[in-house]
């Protein structure tokens, strides 16, 4: 079993991938290089600004080339809540805007020429305890009440082989608009066609300071300084204290991820007859998919620590795959790897600025189309394009402790494993 992440392990950073020495001078300055900060590089790009696209790492190294690879439709707050915080007006832009940011991946795929894998199977949400069906069902009846949304279908628990070889759940939703890609592929689809429009690429480059200097920044990074009208933020799970007022926003939390060796045909036809993305109705959720190559994915929060061992994660992570499929059983592991979500306080995605300094983040969980989709839009308000967005409007909550994520995450740990218990 390897400890890294298969996307990247079966697709490498291509050699050919264009990068650039640190600039002098660009007009926006954009710190991190996964779906936000590309997307926000592209749209800048189409509106003639000179970027530099700055990454501590490599190319797409975080979350954007670790994940479940799944374009989901909705947000991570539960739409109930959503409704209850920001009026029903609100709400009803927000749910589509997540159906327009998986078609926006869509079409940049589309239009960049992107070679990733992108297919629309769809996927199942699943009732991981009876009476979780009823919730799901009620669900289902807002979004067609509230919302005019019919692209869903009940799916009671009789029925359910048709979706998934399981006898694990007690029923599901499922929908059509959902869909999925090889994030590795994806992301450095994005990095080359954001350097074919003139974007600097600046890998090995970690930002240390931000500084005012006249209308514009002062940039010192571990290979000299950069001037920039602008400055983005657009780091998510991985962000720092560089914008104390920015971290105070946002938390890390841990993903991890196994993969099977690839299945026989007749078994990927056993477990996932259509081939659809799953997540369960769990706090502690997991999540599963076969991937192009026939293997069963599966990953989840087995502990909010982004430090858990890949070895113990993917212990725990195998028991919960068996719950599932005990067809598995004979079946080894190939792949064991983890990533940092970035979990705002509301699990809501926002746009601001500190000190002038701009940051697009928060998608907690929900980052393919969210992260594309909210980089594009941070990247035409910078750009002049549009005047606002709604994730600048609503009530943004920080916490000075938001930093100190490796002292309460443990609590925050054993409350949802509680919720999972009780409800």
């Amino acid at each position: 079993m390897k400890t890294v992440p298969l996307w990247t392990d079966q697709f490498p950073r291509p050699g050919d991938l264009p990068t650039d020495p640190l600039p002098g001078k660009v007009d926006v300055a954009i710190i991190g290089s996964g779906y936000t900060g590309l997307n926000a590089a592209l749209a800048l790009a189409d509106a003639g600004a000179e970027t530099a696209v700055l990454e501590q790492e490599t190319i797409g190294w975080g979350a954007s080339s670790r994940n479940g690879s799944m374009l989901t439709t909705g947000l991570k707050s539960p739409l109930r809540r959503v409704i209850q915080r920001y009026g029903l007006g609100a709400a009803r832009h927000f749910w589509g805007w997540s159906l327009e940011a998986i078609d926006h991946v869509e079409n940049v795929i589309s239009r960049e020429g992107i070679a990733c894998d992108f297919h629309r199977p769809g996927h199942a949400y699943l009732a991981y305890k009876p009476h979780h069906y009823e919730k799901i069902k009620a669900y289902g009846e807002l979004l067609a009440r509230e919302f005019n949304y019919c692209g869903f279908q009940l799916v009671d628990p009789q029925e359910l082989h048709r979706e998934i070889g399981s006898r694990a759940y007690f029923g599901a939703m499922t929908e059509e608009r959902s869909g999925q890609l090889q994030p590795a592929k994806y992301v450095f689809g994005l990095a080359s066609a954001a350097a074919r429009k003139g974007a600097k690429l600046v890998e090995k480059c970690r930002v240390t300071r931000i500084t005012r200097q006249g209308e514009g920044f002062a940039l010192q990074t571990s290979q000299g300084w950069l001037q920039a009208k602008e400055v983005l933020m657009a780091t998510n799970g991985y962000t720092t204290n560089l914008v104390p007022g920015i971290r105070q926003g946002i938390f890390p939390v841990g993903s991890y991820i196994i993969a099977t060796e690839p299945l026989p045909p007749e078994l990927q036809a056993e477990l996932s007859p259509k081939r659809r993305a799953f997540f369960d109705s769990k706090r502690f959720l997991n999540y599963f998919c076969l991937t192009p190559d026939g293997r069963m994915l599966f990953g989840g929060r087995t502990n909010l620590s982004t430090h858990l061992d890949l070895t113990v994660s993917a212990e725990i992570l195998k028991r919960q795959m068996l719950r599932v499929f005990p067809q598995l059983a004979e079946v080894p592991l190939s792949h064991s790897w983890t990533g940092k979500l970035g979990v705002s306080f509301d699990q809501m995605p926002h746009i601001g600025r500190v000190n002038r300094v701009h940051y697009a983040y928060g998608y907690s969980g929900h980052g393919v189309s969210i992260a594309s989709y909210l980089g594009y839009e941070v990247g035409r308000l910078i750009a002049g394009e549009i005047s606002g967005s709604a994730f600048m409007d609503i009530r943004h909550p920080r916490f000075i402790f938001a930093s100190l994520d490796k002292r309460y995450l443990p609590f925050v740990s054993a409350y949802f494993r509680l919720e999972d218990y009780l409800s």
